[in-house]
């Protein structure tokens, strides 16, 4: 085996580990062929190239790898592809300023509460909890109780 092959291979090998670190975490292919690579290109420098030449490829390998893995994690390349916003929105967050609700609101179901479904209280949809029974789709309900999160609703009484 002669030693750009085996130079190829501990490149490969460095790549699939970057590739393990950086894009795709945990234990995956990437990261066992990594090591496969690496441990087997060093073993083959030592196999067919004897101690001496195995020794400078497994220090040359070692090296290496963490002047890569050092660039690769301080390097200002990868803040071009990171998610730089932030999501400062709420989910089921109902007590705020533009969703003024309070109990004895009245709206329709806009699909049937089984015991939870869609319902539109002054041109907004939320999400609401029927009181104690299924409300059937297109009911008139009223807002028994506003939690920061629930709406509880009952049908309304004529």
């Amino acid at each position: 085996m002669s030693i750009p092959i085996i130079i190829l291979l501990i490149f490969l090998g460095i790549v699939l580990f970057l590739i393990e670190f950086l894009l795709v975490p945990g234990i995956t292919v990437a990261g066992i062929g990594g090591g496969i690579l690496l441990i087997g290109s060093i073993i083959m420098a030592y196999h067919y190239h004897g101690a001496t030449v195995g020794n400078y490829v497994l220090l040359g390998t070692l090296v290496l790898s963490f002047i890569t893995l050092y660039f690769a994690l301080k390097s200002k390349t990868w803040k071009s592809i990171m998610l730089k916003t932030t999501v400062d929105g709420k989910v089921n967050v109902i007590a705020d300023e533009k969703h003024n609700l309070k109990p004895g609101d009245t709206g329709e179901t806009v699909s049937r509460l089984n015991p939870i479904g869609k319902v539109r209280i002054d041109g907004f949809f939320y999400e609401a909890k029927s009181l104690d029974k299924y409300i059937d789709q297109h009911t008139m309900v009223e807002v028994v109780k506003v939690l920061p999160s629930q709406i509880i609703v009952k049908p309304k009484t004529t």
